[in-house]
């Protein structure tokens, strides 16, 4: 494989093994767990997968790397690999057709940096959801995703509403081969059913909200929903009293309760 190919992927190979071993422990696998793994690249983590006794179903875009893979782990009966890109993997219905359609199945990868928001939104919002994401991603969006009010934004507000993230361990770019620009991190969310993130129409309010919030970040949080929504401004400001918010929060300010405490009122207010 050549280099240009492997930056046209976005694709870095993991080379470091404590940080696998850290992957691996923060998957919590059991024997004969169903793991769904997101470019396996050159089986870095897939052959310590395979040895936990977990079945795992390894998705890889590189048809290079597939070939690779199926020589390298030609005798395991526990691994099925699939040339496919992950996000149209997830989003028809092929997935069914294997054993990770088990609602207890996890989700483990190295993926590109330039897939983390969109790769999240997809199995997060999936009627199938993992029971637990293990990901190495880009230092600064494992922050974003796990940062607390003063500092919440769209992508963590969006992330916290489907899932508790917490930050494993810090990766320096130079436990990858090529060496990335930037830092990584290992980040694990578990995944949270409750009636606001599996109800159709309380979801819907809560995005339309939270989006409109965030329009412009550094206004008023109060003048963001009026300027957005179309609402009376007494009537949020009335909102804001009951809930304790005050007049003067910005978006960043407010956590995912408070979001979607004001989801809630502000609902009869929201023309769907």
């Amino acid at each position: 494989m050549t280099m240009n190919k492997q930056k046209r992927l976005g694709q870095v190979f993991l080379k470091n093994q404590d940080i696998v071993q850290k992957i691996i422990q923060a998957t919590e696998i059991e024997s004969k767990d169903q793991i769904l793994e997101i470019g396996p690249g050159k089986g870095v983590l897939t052959e310590p997968l395979l040895q936990t006794g977990a079945e795992v179903t390894a998705i890889e875009k590189d048809s290079s790397l597939v070939k690779y893979l199926e020589r390298r782990f030609a005798n395991n009966s526990n691994l099925i690999i699939i040339q496919a890109d992950i996000r149209d993997f997830l989003k028809n219905e092929d997935y069914t057709k294997y054993k990770i359609q088990d609602t207890k199945y996890k989700v483990i990868g190295n993926i590109p940096y330039y897939l983390t928001s969109h790769l999240l939104r997809i199995l997060l919002e999936n009627p199938i959801k993992p029971k637990l994401i293990v990901l190495m991603i880009q230092k600064e969006v494992a922050e974003r995703i796990t940062a607390q009010p003063p500092q919440m934004s769209l992508l963590s507000v969006s992330v916290q509403f489907y899932a508790k993230p917490e930050i494993i361990c810090y990766v320096p770019k130079t436990a990858f081969q090529p060496k990335p620009k930037v830092d990584s991190a290992v980040i694990r969310l578990a995944p949270i059913n409750t009636d606001e993130n599996t109800d159709k129409t309380l979801k819907k309010n809560f995005f339309k909200v939270v989006k409109a919030g965030f329009r412009q970040p550094r206004k008023l949080l109060l003048n963001n929903i009026y300027n957005n929504l179309n609402i009376e401004k007494d009537k949020i400001k009335e909102i804001f009293e009951q809930l304790d918010i005050s007049m003067n929060a910005r978006p960043q300010n407010l956590s995912v309760q408070n979001w979607i405490s004001l989801a809630q009122k502000l609902t009869f207010f929201l023309v769907n």
